[in-house]
């Protein structure tokens, strides 16, 4: 079974050989977005809230991109390059996921790709 490839302008293009988002059936798979600028490719601070609101948006605009809402995001994995952010994430992470909750996992790693705090990824059922 071959997915479709889900690409907008409006999330960063893939730094790396891999589709922003691929929908197979009734699954979407978003893969890891990072705070960067759609349109310059750079994260778009140093600093650890905004790098987490775009992170959001990025992955949100790729969910549009398949005719998808957060609502219909099942399971998130977050990546944060200290754990000590993890009460200030949540506290973004709400004001996107308010009603809707998904299963999560949030795992601290020693680095992300462009220096990025924060990766995020996603499943939604379309």
């Amino acid at each position: 079974m071959k997915g479709k490839t889900i690409q907008t302008d409006k999330a960063p293009a893939a730094i790396g050989p891999y589709s922003q988002g691929i929908k197979l059936g009734s699954l979407l798979f978003v893969s890891g977005q990072i705070g960067m600028h759609p349109e310059t490719g750079e994260l778009v601070s140093p600093d650890f809230a905004p790098q987490v609101r775009q992170t959001l948006e990025n992955l949100l605009h790729v969910v549009k991109a398949a005719g998808g809402d957060l609502d219909q995001v099942v399971a998130v994995d977050v990546y944060l390059t200290d754990m000590g952010k993890f009460v200030e994430f949540n506290g973004i992470y709400q004001e996107y996921f308010a009603e809707h909750r998904p299963a999560r996992a949030v795992i601290e790693v020693c680095a992300l790709p462009k220096g990025a705090r924060v990766e995020i990824k996603c499943i939604a059922g379309m």
